[in-house]
């Protein structure tokens, strides 16, 4: 299966990319500063925390960071290989954040988002998916 993986990760990594620089042309064009985009008070990417249905619209619909959410199983195999690989993907880019979801104590949102095989990868961005895929 080293194939699979490698064509995930390179999908995870055109997400993290796409997602990265969506938010760099979404900041530009609110006609920011420049200086703006650079400034240690800009929001930081980079973040890496567990959702749920409670905390969902505050952490990732809201955020002003894109976010990659990680809907995942404990019991899940391909979630478990995959995990750590957008783990570091986020950590190394620092422009995106990653909400990891699990789907047996979040049902509703895998239902919400008509989630049905696992892994499944969705990028968000000012509150919408704009990317996504199974692993």
């Amino acid at each position: 299966m080293p194939g699979v993986l490698a064509i995930n990760r390179q999908r995870l990594f055109a997400t993290t990319a796409a997602l990265a620089n969506r938010s760099a042309v979404a900041r530009v064009s609110r006609q920011q500063p420049i200086s703006r985009l650079y400034s240690d008070n800009a929001p930081k990417g980079g973040q890496i925390f567990e959702v749920t249905e409670k905390t969902f619209e505050e952490k990732v619909l809201q955020s002003p960071i894109p976010t990659i959410v990680d809907f995942y199983a404990s019991w899940c195999g391909p979630c478990k290989m995959l995990g750590p690989i957008i783990e570091k993907s986020v950590k190394d880019n620092g422009k995106v954040n990653l909400a990891k979801i699990n789907v047996d104590e979040n049902l509703s949102l895998a239902s919400d988002y008509s989630i049905t095989s696992l892994p499944t990868v969705v990028g968000f961005h000012n509150g919408e998916p704009v990317a996504a895929f199974v692993a």
